[in-house]
C-alpha cells in the first residue's frame, strides 16, 4: 500500500514539474519571440522562476519539497490571476486579448496546473516524512 502511495506521489511530482515548465517555457518563448519591456522582464523572471520549480519538483526532499511544492502551487496560481487581470481589467496599465500568441494555451496549462498542484502538494504535506 505504502509503495503504491509513493508511485502515485512521483506520477504527481513529475506531473507537476511539466506543467511548471510548460507555464516557464510559454513564457520564455514569449519573450523570445517579441515581448520585451517590462512584461519582457516580467515574463523572464516567470519563466526562470517554472524551470527552477520543476527541477526542484523532482529533486528535492523532504521540507524542501514541501515549500517546492506549496511555492508552485501559489506561483501558478499568481501566474493564472495575473492573466485574467491583465485580460479583463488590466494589470499595471498592461491589457492582454484572448487572439494573442499562446494566451489560451496558457490559461488552459495554468488551470489545469493549479489541479495538480493542489493534489500534489496535499500528497507531499500529508505524506513526506522530516
Amino acid at each position: 500500500m505504502a509503495e503504491d502511495n509513493q508511485r502515485v506521489l512521483w506520477i504527481m511530482r513529475f506531473l507537476s514539474a511539466l506543467v511548471l515548465l510548460a507555464t516557464g517555457l510559454i513564457h520564455l518563448y514569449l519573450v523570445f519571440n517579441g515581448t520585451g519591456g517590462v512584461l519582457g522582464v516580467a515574463f523572464v523572471l516567470n519563466g526562470v522562476a517554472g524551470v527552477v520549480l520543476a527541477v526542484g519538483m523532482l529533486l528535492l526532499r523532504g521540507r524542501l519539497l514541501r515549500l517546492t511544492t506549496v511555492l508552485s502551487l501559489l506561483f501558478l496560481i499568481a501566474t493564472l490571476v495575473a492573466l485574467i487581470l491583465a485580460l479583463t481589467v488590466s494589470l499595471f496599465g498592461i491589457t492582454e486579448q484572448w487572439d494573442r500568441p499562446l494566451v489560451p494555451q496558457a490559461v488552459i496549462v495554468e488551470a489545469i496546473g493549479i489541479v495538480v498542484l493542489g493534489i500534489t502538494t496535499a500528497m507531499v504535506l500529508r505524506n513526506v516524512p522530516e
